[in-house]
């Protein structure tokens, strides 16, 4: 018999979608059965009294959650969430109830047992609640005591081999696609930069000295599957500068209908002859593809790297042979205030070892944020008070059309003392003379 009536949570279970009302119940009996079993190291009813303190927040209409103060393990700023009830009489299941990140491995490759480790390592000193995975990335466990912090951070480091991820005012944990592992349109290798600045990094994953979060995220192509674009702070998005290469034969292939488009996933329903019109030239965002009889052409120095004809037509079209990747910045996805899309700043890089280059953008980025950077402000917020032709100054990058989003509305052109001849000391004769059109 549950331990609460839950008439509001209930009516979560009845739609068409599976819920977290059902995960939970099931996990309430679950550990009720097994309390015979496992020794647990929080209280055997704390899924019960998640699903209490829930109900009841929705009958009150506020959160009866509370951040009553910084937990954590020795030697880190990050990595626990620390969850407290204002109701701990009521609910003293969940009267502490911290959540820990834990860092996912790159492209999120497990091994059953590796994942039944961390499942019976969080039944006997957790809730046993997981989620799989947070939106930056990591591992969550959700729900566990202060005193059994420490107990859970020496087995994971100790017996798996395993850190805790980023939370709070740090560089959060970096995110990566399966890149070139499984995927045969990733640019660069995102698992190994993925982890090389995973360790490059550490000081700044694990103690908090940023205005606020930061996100690595690092997409192999213009596909997106990990949306940096949209979420983080500095997006690494795969790309080439060669042209596009085109096998002529698979064009007619697709024309004629011997190859399926979208390589067959939407064989399922009719949709009628290919017409490569419609289903790709047309769809071009910068019309930059036509036909020249049986011929594809296509203008590349136009091409904007949408992936959409490539998508259509895999078997015809791949990305050049000249890969690297895009930096864009400045990405946030705030349910308040709304999403903000990153800009570009670095159209190609090489993305290879020691990732030098790479290092030398994130680091001038960093000294320029934490200088003037407000107390939670994250770096598009500051590129935006501050402007993107400040971010260019700070890094060292020169300004190139690609960083033009719009026709600027202040007619005024501002001048940095060096880039005068001869400073700002002269007359307007003089000047005029070293800046004739």
């Amino acid at each position: 018999m549950a331990k609460f009536e839950t008439p509001l949570l209930d009516q979560l279970e009845t739609g068409p979608w599976p819920s977290f009302v059902s995960d939970l119940k099931r996990q309430a009996e679950h550990r009720a059965a097994n309390q015979d079993k496992i020794e647990y190291q929080i209280p055997v009813d704390c899924v019960e009294d998640i699903l209490g303190v829930v109900e009841l927040s929705f009958k009150d209409k506020e959160v009866h959650w509370k951040h009553g103060g910084i937990v954590g393990v020795f030697g880190y700023g990050g990595g626990v969430i620390g969850r407290y009830c204002d109701q701990p009489e009521m609910f003293p299941g969940v009267a502490h109830f911290h959540t820990m990140r834990v860092n996912q491995p790159n492209g999120k490759y497990y091994t059953s047992d590796y994942l039944r480790q961390l499942c019976d390592l969080w039944d006997f000193r957790g809730s046993g609640v997981m989620n799989m995975h947070g939106s930056t990335g990591d591992i969550i466990f959700i729900g566990t005591r202060t005193e059994q912090l420490e107990e859970i951070f020496y087995e994971m480091t100790h017996k798996y081999d395993q850190d805790l991820g980023g939370s709070g005012s740090n560089l959060r944990t970096p995110s990566c696609c399966l890149g070139e592992s499984r995927c045969e349109w990733s640019c660069y290798n995102t698992q190994e930069i993925c982890y090389q600045l995973t360790h490059e990094y550490q000081d700044e994953l694990h103690r908090p000295a940023f205005p606020y979060k930061f996100k690595f995220k690092f997409d192999g192509c213009p596909n997106g599957c990990v949306a940096a674009i949209a979420r983080a702070d500095m997006s690494f998005v795969g790309t080439w500068r060669d042209d596009i290469r085109i096998d002529q034969e698979a064009v007619q292939a697709y024309i004629g209908g011997e190859f399926p488009p979208n390589a067959g996933a939407h064989s399922g329903r009719d949709w009628g002859p290919f017409d490569i019109h419609k289903e790709v030239i047309d769809l071009c965002p910068t019309q930059c593809m036509w036909m020249d009889g049986k011929q594809l052409k296509i203008d590349d120095k136009e091409c904007t790297r949408c992936m959409h004809c490539i998508n259509v037509m895999p078997r015809a079209l791949r990305p050049g042979k000249d890969t690297g990747c895009s930096i864009l910045v400045g990405a946030k996805a705030p349910i308040l205030d709304g999403a903000q899309m990153s800009s570009m700043l670095v159209p190609f890089i090489k993305a290879e070892e020691p990732y030098d280059d790479i290092k030398e953008v994130i680091e001038n980025i960093w000294d320029w944020w934490m200088e003037e950077g407000k107390n939670r402000e994250r770096l598009g917020e500051l590129i935006k008070r501050q402007g993107f032709q400040r971010l260019l100054h700070m890094t060292g990058l020169k300004a190139i059309a690609q960083h033009v989003q719009e026709p600027r509305h202040n007619p005024y052109i501002f001048w940095y003392e060096d880039e005068v001849p001869g400073g700002f000391d002269r007359d307007v004769t003089e000047f005029r003379k070293h800046h004739k059109r």
